[in-house]
């Protein structure tokens, strides 16, 4: 931050524009004007309020597209019967065909891509291909969204869940910036769902209950339900076996009811893993099968295969690996008919534990490697767990004990990251958890209120007429005025509140800081002030490293800790970005630096585990006191900044001054003496 002589100062900067001086500056006719344009515009209004609630003719006549009812009935008939569902969108596009409706056709497309991606990655891939194609032509912008997820879906299937990521990433920010809820509630689903399988269990859980509240919003039982047995599959992640279990339970009687047998199938697999993670074989066992049965009804093969791998997993437990290599073949010949990689990896890690069983070591260990590839890939922490240990046995039954060891130091270390991660995202599932529940209870509220008064507004419609509107408006107008006026009067104390106040910290802000400082050097005798900035250190590598959002909080607790360590007369103020200035009037070098030294340690000591640093956040500090005259906030400010600079290029984590005279390094620590401003 040195200052090139000739040069014009980043401190220099023009005066933002006096807005709400010209906002004070409204003169009062203005308002009286404002309000009689609003009591005409409202008398026209009332007046044709009645004409207006009439549905227009074209309104009355307007037909939907002859695909509209195959779509709706395809995206109903996903959770119940996919291949009927498939047929349904192909017999849309055949009217599309001869009736083009662009976001119709993105629509059918998206569901054959949904229907495909279990099944045929490469027609899946076509099928996005074309919707991609129409979106410049359509007209909902969200359905981007849509085509986003179903590219994230694929490439899910696949476990190549970073790029997947992304995209669901992508999705959610397009359906949000084009409001389109529907769109939003599936790329949150999406999200959520991956984010729980790389345990990020906090995060997904906020996604997924966020993705289930926009369903019941936009009147979507059944893809609520689906929402609920996505956060179901977290808790089951999570170690929470007995709460998944209880969601599964719940999850499947409103399916059974509603006839959802494709969710049907799933949700009772999930409950089969449920059982299974608690060693209830024999739940686990009558799970599993009812899934395989229903998954057969439906011809969904990728159902079937993972039933079958549930049925294997349940053989192995109770001591029988020749009916579990023969159950696990059925399921490895209907997985080759899916492009699902983590469905092939659990049945590899199945079929490594049976051959174990039945002493084919060699190939075990062959089966497990292949597995481990896969869940290596998907970062899916229990069963990158259960793998290691598997081969750890293999491996120490072949007499080769240092594999053997190697890969029981590896199940040991992914154990005590998915058991760390299981307590951390735990404590901060229960906040997502409770701030749910209150923004349900507030949204039910909000509910009721607005249905309140969308029925008092259409009785009051229907019960006005001209002469009683021209009575309430006068009263109105008289209420505007005075309304104005008050709102006058607050809009210009806040807006003067807010001009000298940094939003995210709460200390004051640049402007504040100078427009006291420069009083003090501009009086017949002005006192020594001293002025400190404060630069916190390789700020940038926190937000690249930890979020913009973490690094936000880091500047919060800095400003805490500087805001505990002032006192009157003494002010502080932050400059931008990660900058802090504090000036000290009527302070000489001695206690400046003492009080910059303080600052220093305090800094030192915020404790950054909460935002899971492993470091310690420090500031390196510029120092400088004001000349006897001629002074200004401009120029103390390029000292102090240079200072800085001195501060910086000498390793960071010190302070350094320069003084008005001449620049000097910073004398060693004094002995410990009173300091007023602390």
């Amino acid at each position: 931050m040195a200052v090139v002589p000739g040069a014009r100062s980043r401190y220099h900067r023009r005066s933002p524009p006096r807005l709400f001086d010209e906002f004070t500056g409204l003169r009062f006719q203005t308002l009286i004007r404002t309000a009689c344009l609003f009591l005409a515009v409202a008398w026209l209004t009332v007046a044709g309020t009645a004409r207006a609630a009439e549905p227009s003719p074209k309104q009355t006549q307007a037909r939907p597209h002859p695909a509209q009812s195959l779509i709706d009935r395809a995206a109903a008939g996903v959770r119940s019967s996919p291949d009927d569902s498939f047929r349904d969108a192909q017999a849309a596009l055949k009217l599309l065909a001869d009736q083009p409706q662009v976001d119709l056709e993105i629509r059918a497309r998206l569901l054959l891509c949904d229907h495909l991606s279990e099944r045929d990655r490469a027609a899946a891939e076509a099928e996005v291909a074309k919707a991609r194609a129409l979106l410049p032509q359509a007209t909902r912008r969200g359905l981007e969204a849509g085509v986003l997820g179903c590219e994230g879906t694929i490439l899910e299937t696949a476990s190549d869940n970073a790029r997947a990521r992304e995209l669901y990433e992508q999705a959610v920010a397009v359906a949000t910036r084009t409001q389109d809820n529907e769109m939003l509630a599936a790329a949150l689903f999406a999200r959520g769902y991956l984010l729980g399988l790389q345990g990020q269990y906090a995060t997904g859980l906020a996604d997924l209950k966020r993705a289930e509240a926009l369903y019941d919003d936009i009147n979507m039982p059944d893809h609520s339900l689906t929402a609920m047995n996505g956060i179901a599959i977290l808790y089951n992640r999570m170690g929470d076996y007995a709460q998944a279990r209880h969601m599964y339970d719940q999850a499947l009687k409103a399916q059974r009811d509603a006839g959802m047998y494709r969710e049907q199938s799933v949700t009772l697999h999930n409950l089969g893993r449920a059982h299974e993670n608690l060693h209830e074989w024999d739940a686990a066992q009558a799970a599993f099968q009812e899934s395989y049965e229903i998954s057969r009804q439906l011809s969904y093969l990728r159902g079937e295969a993972y039933a079958l791998r549930g049925l294997a997993a349940v053989r192995n437990a109770k001591g029988d690996p020749r009916g579990a290599l023969q159950v696990l073949d059925q399921a490895s010949a209907l997985q080759k008919q899916t492009p699902d990689a983590r469905l092939d990896a659990q049945i590899l890690l199945a079929r490594g534990v049976a051959l174990h069983r039945l002493r084919q070591l060699p190939a075990s260990v062959a089966a497990l490697e292949d597995a481990l590839d896969v869940f290596r890939q998907a970062d899916s922490l229990s069963e990158l767990r259960a793998t290691y240990g598997e081969l750890a046995a293999v491996f120490s039954d072949m007499g080769n004990w240092r594999e053997g060891y190697a890969q029981l130091l590896n199940a040991q270390e992914t154990s005590e990251r998915m058991f760390r991660n299981q307590v951390d995202q735990r404590f901060a599932t229960l906040k997502v958890e409770f701030d749910t529940v209150s923004k349900e209870k507030e949204n039910a509220l909000l509910v009721r209120e607005n249905n309140a008064n969308q029925l008092a507004l259409a009785q009051g419609q229907r019960a006005r007429n001209l002469q009683r509107a021209v009575i309430f408006l006068t009263v109105i107008l008289a209420v505007l005025l005075a309304t104005l006026a008050w709102h006058h009067w607050r809009s210009t104390r806040r807006m003067r509140t807010l001009a000298m106040t940094d939003e995210l910290t709460g200390v004051p802000n640049r402007r504040a800081v100078l427009s006291q400082l420069a009083p003090l050097l501009q009086q017949p005798n002005p006192p020594t002030c001293a002025m400190l900035i404060i630069d916190i250190d390789h700020f940038k590598s926190i937000n690249d490293q930890h979020g913009h959002a973490e690094g936000d909080e880091a500047l919060k607790a800095v400003a805490s800790e500087l805001r505990e360590d002032v006192h009157e007369p003494a002010f502080i103020g932050r400059l931008g970005g990660e900058e802090f200035v504090v000036v000290l009037p009527g302070a000489d070098f001695d206690k400046a630096y003492r009080l910059a030294e303080r600052f220093r340690e305090s800094v030192m000591g915020i404790d950054t585990h909460r935002w899971r640093m492993d470091r310690r956040i420090t500031v390196s500090i510029g120092l400088t006191l004001s000349r006897p005259t001629g002074d200004t906030p401009s120029t103390m400010l390029q000292r102090a900044d240079s200072a800085l600079y001195d501060a910086k290029r000498a390793g960071r984590n010190c302070v350094k001054a320069q003084l008005p005279v001449l620049e000097t390094d910073v004398p060693a620590p004094l002995k410990p003496a009173q300091v007023e401003y602390a």
